[in-house]
Order: C-alpha cells, then sequence, then structure tokens
C-alpha cells in the first residue's frame, strides 16, 4: 500500500474528485438500467472499471485492511466511496430485480412444468393449465 503521508492533499483531493465521478457513473449506470440501454450500460460498466483501477492506484488501496490504515485526512474519500458503495448495491438490486422478472417470464413460457406457480392466459384470457394437469383433471 502506499503510504498516505507520500502523499500531498492535493493527491488525496484528487482521489476524492474521482469519487466523485466513480457516483455521477453509478447514477448514470442505474439511468440505463432502468432505461434498459444495455449499450450504455456496458460503457458506463468499462468506465467505471477503468475510474475503480485507477483509483486504486492513486490511493493505494487493494484490499479491506488497506482501506482500514488510511489517516484521518482520508475521512472525505472514505464518505464518498461509502456513498457509491450504496450506489452500487441500488444498482446490484435493480439488476436483480429485473433477473427475477426475466426468470419469470421464462417460467412462464415453459408451462409444461408441473411444478410451475405461474399462471398463463390464453387467447381468450382464460388461465391455461399444463397440459400434465390437464391429462390429470379428464382421467
Amino acid at each position: 500500500m502506499t503510504s498516505s503521508c507520500m502523499l500531498t492533499p492535493t493527491d488525496i483531493a484528487s482521489c476524492v474528485d474521482s469519487a466523485l465521478t466513480l457516483a455521477q457513473l453509478l447514477e448514470d449506470e442505474f439511468t440505463a438500467l432502468k432505461n434498459q440501454n444495455l449499450d450504455q450500460f456496458e460503457h458506463l460498466l468499462s468506465e467505471k472499471n477503468l475510474l475503480l483501477a485507477n483509483l486504486s492506484r492513486m490511493s493505494g488501496i487493494q484490499s479491506p485492511q488497506d482501506a482500514d490504515q488510511l489517516g484521518p485526512e482520508w475521512t472525505p474519500f472514505r464518505q464518498q466511496m461509502q456513498h457509491c458503495q450504496q450506489l452500487h448495491r441500488r444498482n446490484e438490486i435493480l439488476i436483480m430485480r429485473k433477473l427475477d422478472a426475466i426468470q419469470g417470464a421464462l417460467d412462464s413460457l415453459q408451462v409444461q412444468q408441473p411444478a410451475s406457480n405461474v399462471e398463463v392466459y390464453d387467447r381468450l384470457g382464460q388461465v391455461r393449465r399444463s397440459k400434465r394437469l390437464r391429462a390429470y383433471t379428464e382421467a
């Protein structure tokens, strides 16, 4: 880890500025996810990864233990990075919800699964039961 005493206040301010840029990238990432703009999301993801690598190099933080060893002059940086962590978690939750919705849609298309609890409607708006259930009730 780079010793924090080797870094000048300007270096620390540069890290804080980069953390602010990261927060904006995370906000933009959230917007891209909400709008289902996957091209924009992928572009932001690569920008975010480059910025994180640069932040790690600038701050000397390679592991959580390194972050714990930073002095009090790093408090603004720590606070901004904690905010970024919250934004990242929010984005992760949105991704997980979208994946769950996609999985539900896929499950509804696989009606032949007897364990499926997703109801599917036919063209007339009637609940369509799986073939296996229909065969069982007709017997």
